[in-house]
């Protein structure tokens, strides 16, 4: 798999902000329901690769007490994607990222946790999630179809709500494709067309000269 940038460190001040506008912008929102027939999967792909993110890599989860911040929504590692869900009672929150791979006894130790990139790992493997911990740190990877869903918490989330979004992982279904993507663009953004560049090589934009040169 390949190896993620690690998450920096988020200073107190700038965690404030974040969590204030993730709990104003939950007031009309609430997670989709699992269990539900997953959506067509040329609808995810419509939805997902016009920002960038492999239609096989777009999961979601649903634990009980938080709801899913469609503006946390967006790309990951290589075409993964990222996505947060906000509990407003506790202010806990646990983010799920996407990225292709597989995990083995032998490989899952020598991989990085997201949130303690330099220590030693520590993995138990049970039912297809693995719990990797170290430093006292939890994070807990879900292996479908050549997929890993990795979860991290912040905000002293439980590591009962980490395993439980987990084992939770799916396919959206229509409702939750909608409510996923709902605060990112539908289609790709059109490129921007310049009609003073010359039609031929890559010299310099065009420049009319006007009176006095």
């Amino acid at each position: 798999m390949p190896r993620t940038r690690p998450l920096r460190a988020i200073a107190p001040a700038t965690l404030s902000v974040i969590v204030a506008l993730i709990a104003a912008s939950l007031g009309g929102c609430a997670s989709g329901m699992a269990g539900t027939d997953a959506a067509d999967p040329d609808a995810i792909a419509g939805r997902a690769s016009a920002v960038g993110i492999a239609p096989e890599l777009v999961y979601t989860t649903e634990v009980d007490g938080y709801d899913l911040a469609p503006q946390s929504v967006g790309t990951g590692a290589a075409e993964g994607m990222s996505a947060t869900w906000f509990n407003q009672t506790t202010g806990a929150m646990l983010t799920i990222r996407t990225d292709r791979g597989e995990l083995t006894a032998a490989s899952c130790a020598g991989i990085p946790l997201w949130d303690a990139p330099d220590g030693p790992v520590t993995c138990t493997e049970e039912a297809g999630i693995w719990h990797r911990s170290g430093g006292g740190v939890h994070e807990y990877v879900a292996v479908r179809d050549g997929a890993l869903i990795m979860v991290t918490g912040m905000n002293n989330a439980p590591s009962e709500d980490l395993l439980a979004a987990a084992e939770a992982v799916h396919v959206p279904s229509d409702a939750e494709l909608e409510l996923l993507f709902s605060d990112l663009p539908e289609v790709p953004a059109a490129p921007v067309e310049r009609g003073d560049l010359p039609d031929n090589g890559d010299g310099a934009p065009i420049d009319p000269g006007g009176p006095g040169g």
